[in-house]
């Protein structure tokens, strides 16, 4: 059974009343992607949230951004606001597939689908992203750090909906870096990506720092041992053998058929430096 509800109180109200959860679907670029693997997706019902036209919506506010779960990539990368003041946000939408997955794809289905490889959670555990969770009995703030809870595994209860995503606005002194370790520049997922938000004192010094990385761990990985291992420290005196044996603690990457742990260890170590020197050198 197909359901396609046009207010956001029918959509949870389905929910509430469902026997079995049925399949959330919106932009179905996921989904399309399993049946050309040849992997059968036959849930007993589905509801379709493309209609629900709050979860459409970017409301971009002087001290936080909103972002409703159906709106497409391809409008989060092309918002205004977004590219001026939450530009690894900007980079990673559009960077997510090709042009028509993004014209097609969520940030909200993004972030559910819980690929440990996913483009846009790293940034959004940079930028520390909160996420709002409705059901008919109300709607709860969470931090995203606090959503995953295993390989494709989330917080999410059965009768309860992600419709929007909140950011604050980063420090206007604040460096933001993002870069996509990946086979191509599109359509290819990541062998692995980092996301970082630093902020400097007047000496130099790393006085903050917020990241996420992809495709290191069973879950997007926000590295808060890393970051408050950085704090206080100068980029250009970071020790590399220090590094790497700080990031070993936090990221425990696997081989598979797109790259081997050896490597994703490595690139890791390698992208860290590399935003230090982007520190360095501005």
């Amino acid at each position: 059974m197909w359901h396609k509800p046009t207010t956001l109180a029918d959509a949870l109200t389905l929910l509430a009343e469902a026997a079995k959860r049925p399949c959330v679907i919106a932009g179905g670029t996921d989904l399309m992607v399993e049946r050309q693997l040849g992997k059968t997706v036959t849930p007993e019902a589905w509801l379709d949230v493309s209609a629900l036209n709050a979860l459409h919506e970017i409301d971009a506010a002087p001290d936080t951004l909103r972002i409703g779960a159906a709106t497409s990539l391809r409008t989060v990368a092309r918002h205004a606001d977004v590219q001026a003041r939450w530009p690894m946000l900007a980079a990673s939408a559009a960077l997510t597939g090709a042009t028509p997955i993004q014209n097609r794809a969520t940030l909200g289905g993004n972030l559910v689908n819980a690929s440990p490889a996913a483009d846009n959670p790293p940034v959004l555990l940079a930028y520390g992203a909160e996420i709002e969770l409705a059901s008919v009995r109300g709607i709860r703030l969470l931090p995203l750090t606090e959503f995953y809870t295993g390989y494709r595994q989330t917080v999410l209860a059965a009768d309860e909906l992600v419709i929007a995503v909140r950011l604050p606005t980063p420090p206007e002194n604040a460096r933001h870096y993002y870069r996509k370790v990946g086979t191509r520049q599109a359509q290819a997922i990541a062998k692995l990506s980092l996301a970082a938000l630093y902020e400097l004192d007047a000496a130099g010094k790393i006085t903050a720092m917020r990241c996420g990385m992809a495709s290191v761990a069973a879950t997007p990985a926000a590295l808060p041992g890393l970051a408050a291992w950085l704090r206080g420290q100068t980029p250009a005196t970071v020790d590399p053998a220090a590094l790497r044996a700080q990031l070993a603690l936090e990221i425990t990457p696997i081989d598979d058929i797109r790259s081997t742990r050896a490597y994703r260890l490595e690139v890791a170590a390698r992208l860290i430096e590399d935003s230090l020197t982007d520190l360095s050198d501005h």
